[in-house]
């Protein structure tokens, strides 16, 4: 890399929490108006240059042997449950200043231009409740199944965890993931607008095998209702094929161990490919019926505004969507030259077989490399070479899938669903390069 227009550069992170308290309790009271000038504020303070080091005078980093060479370090079990360095504390899921006015009934966003890899990590998993969470009594959480079976049961959680088990790696993603999007730009930065999805690998018992003990009747009984022991117990719709695929599991771990109390500790759905909500944490009851339960989550929520005013229902597929998280909003290019562009890509239909990088707004697309593994309803990561010259840029991404599907642009998605909708926006994502490195969040019809 000789040619000073291949040098690698250097990217400023965007800056983790950028608003002050009294800042945030003005966007609670509906004041919207700073929100990009405080951003860019933040963000001009991180990029101030260091002062350069003299021609020749060294790195005392590299010179001088730091303090961690020269002592004894902590003993083993120090942290008896290992944690994150404190250097990575800005690394965090954040609520979105103003979303919700209750915070029982909001949204953790997952970090995503801080992560690697496909597997998210359990304390980074992002957040979604409609009556807060609880840290539940496994040794007195119940899983009851009825309906139209031979034999109504009750299991525990010892009951279920002596069944034999299966571990699947699959995303999980908000069907308002993107939502605040749909008619403008809304957030800076790719936690704020693609946070609420994580992908992770989850442990437990193929609800089918469930329903086999039980004697469901496959004829009759199409349709499920799940039903969680949250405050709003949240019940939905599970159509039977997905069960009947072996798919669907009653899990109980998640990355090597138990689920955490925010992701439904002690139990909760799988329902690979479909929206979040129906993943119902603290899961508690499985009935199955012979038609949609069309209960209020799933008739008034969760539903597709149309252009012609009429709701959707039981669109709960994720569609095919991708989205570059470096260099992505927020973050600043230091210098011109060598960037790897990086990002992620899924689909609720299987597996992404192509993504594909603009960084012209869309005239023009390369493919990217597709990194390994790539799973079927999991996250699969993709990146390609790019030099930058310090001219304007806007980069974006475009992910196909297994079925063919291609990831449509805003102009085609509008067309077809306007813009006053909030759930299911799979669009592509553009963010902007201007000459002085700052990366911003745009639209490109």
């Amino acid at each position: 890399m000789a040619n000073i227009d291949t040098r690698p550069g250097r990217v400023r992170p965007a800056p983790e929490n950028f608003l002050t308290d009294e800042q945030i309790a003005a966007v609670k009271d509906g004041r919207r108006d700073f929100l990009r000038r405080a951003f860019v504020t933040a963000s001009a303070a991180m990029a101030a240059p260091a002062v350069a080091r003299a021609a020749g005078e060294g790195d005392p980093a590299i010179l001088n042997l730091p303090p961690w060479s020269t002592s004894l370090g902590q003993p083993v079990a120090a942290n008896p449950y290992g944690m994150p360095s404190k250097f990575e504390r800005g690394l965090q899921r954040r609520e979105s200043p103003g979303l919700t006015r209750v915070g029982g009934s909001s949204v953790a966003f997952t970090p995503l231009q801080g992560l690697f890899g496909i597997i998210t990590p359990s304390g980074l998993h992002f957040e979604r409740h409609h009556q807060g969470w609880h840290d539940v009594d496994p040794s007195k959480h119940r899983l009851m199944i009825n309906g139209l079976v031979k034999t109504n049961a009750v299991f525990t959680m010892d009951d279920i965890m002596r069944l034999p088990s299966v571990s699947r790696i699959h995303f999980i993603e908000c069907g308002a993931n993107t939502g605040m999007e749909w008619g403008n730009v809304a957030v800076p930065t790719v936690q704020y607008s693609h946070g609420m999805i994580s992908c992770s690998e989850f442990t437990g018992v193929p609800l089918k095998e469930i329903l086999d003990m039980c004697g469901a009747d496959y004829k009759k009984g199409r349709f499920v209702l799940a039903e969680g022991a949250d405050g709003s117990s949240m019940t939905r719709t599970i159509p039977m094929e997905l069960i009947e695929s072996g798919e669907v599991l009653v899990a109980y771990g998640m990355n090597g161990e138990m689920l955490r109390p925010e992701n439904g500790y002690p139990l909760r759905l799988v329902v690979p490919g479909v929206q979040g909500v129906s993943w119902v944490k603290w899961l508690r009851r499985i009935e199955v019926g012979d038609k949609p339960w069309a209960t209020k989550d799933e008739a008034v929520h969760y539903v597709d505004l149309m252009p012609d005013g009429l709701h959707r229902q039981y669109t709960s597929i994720q569609e095919c969507k991708s989205v570059i998280t470096t260099p992505s909003g927020g973050q600043l290019l230091l210098d011109k030259g060598f960037y790897n562009i990086s990002g992620m890509a899924w689909s609720g239909r299987g597996k992404v077989t192509r993504v594909d990088v603009s960084t012209d707004g869309g005239i023009n697309w390369r493919q990217a490399r597709l990194e390994t593994p790539v799973l079927s309803k999991a996250v699969t990561r993709f990146n390609i070479d790019w030099v930058w010259d310090g001219k304007p840029a806007i980069l974006q991404s475009r992910a196909v899938d297994e079925t063919g599907y291609v990831q449509p642009s805003y102009g085609q998605l509008r067309k077809v669903r306007g813009t006053k909708s909030i759930y299911h926006n799979n669009a592509i994502q553009s963010w902007k390069v201007v000459e002085s490195g700052e990366v911003s969040n745009v639209q490109v019809l």
